[in-house]
């Protein structure tokens, strides 16, 4: 019934009913490109179980199948899985809750939605104007002030306080990766953006992060804003994911031209 999802897979191509959904399911496409990962899917091509090691797993479930053939392909998911260890699983809400439920009563623990996040892409960027500022290349220079972004980043995204030692390491493969952009204000940094991966026809935007002091100026608007553009003309569409909760971040990605394009639920197993 399950079967290896390739990199490239048909499935992930340009037809089918993955298509439909494949903004609100992009990371699938990143999970995918990762060997020791384990990518699934389904015979007739209607599920897609996806997990790097140690992760949340991603899951996703083609619209045309009907809630009870759902609820069959999860219980033959978790006897598939049978005792390999899995912290959590994104999905939309129907889909993550129904697997949560069946892999739970299995396993005999419970879970928790920890986070529901809004998928966007942005066919038609919409530059924000009178920002002042520019864009630039994030360079080993900028370690330090990178490292401390990301543990601000951290601490916003997830409560969590972090030292920005314990960033610098995740800062230089970023930088050495070359798609960190910062936004520069009298050539000093005041903003950060990233773009973490390219699919076929998106690329995904992330670590989005402005420390406190310089927020309401409009210069993470400005900087994505940029990075859309260089994505266009790459030929592919922005993409990124927002945390609901944080309603101003939402504003910002609406206001440059990011479209919802729906809902993706974090659950976490817990006992």
């Amino acid at each position: 019934m399950f079967i290896r999802l390739e990199t490239n897979d048909e499935l992930l191509g340009d037809g089918g009913s993955f298509l439909t959904d494949e903004v609100q399911y992009n990371l699938i496409h990143r999970i995918s490109e990762v060997s020791d990962a384990l990518s699934i899917k389904t015979t007739d091509n209607r599920m897609v179980f996806a997990q790097t090691q140690g992760q949340k797993a991603w899951l996703w479930v083609s619209k045309e199948t009907q809630l009870e053939e759902q609820k069959e392909i999860f219980q033959n998911l978790v006897s598939y899985l049978n005792s390999n260890q899995l912290p959590g699983v994104s999905g939309d809400l129907q889909t993550a809750e129904m697997f949560a439920e069946v892999f739970s009563k299995k396993r005999g623990i419970g879970y928790e939605t920890v986070m529901t996040m809004e998928s966007y892409h942005c066919p038609k960027v919409i530059k924000p104007v009178n920002v002042p500022g520019e864009i630039r290349k994030a360079a080993l220079e900028d370690i330090d002030t990178v490292a401390t972004y990301l543990a601000g980043f951290v601490e916003d995204a997830f409560g969590t306080s972090v030292e920005a030692s314990t960033q610098r390491s995740k800062a230089q493969t970023m930088i050495e990766a070359g798609n960190l952009y910062l936004w520069l204000v009298d050539e000093k940094p005041v903003s950060m953006a990233n773009i973490s991966h390219r699919s076929p026809r998106h690329a995904r935007i992330n670590a989005v992060y402005t420390p406190v002091m310089h927020r309401k100026n409009g210069y993470a608007s400005a900087l994505v804003a940029e990075l859309c553009v260089m994505i266009h003309s790459e030929g592919l569409v922005p993409m990124l994911y927002a945390d609901i909760s944080n309603p101003d971040s939402n504003k910002v990605y609406q206001n440059i031209g990011f479209i919802e394009s729906g809902k993706i639920a974090e659950i976490k197993f817990v006992g």
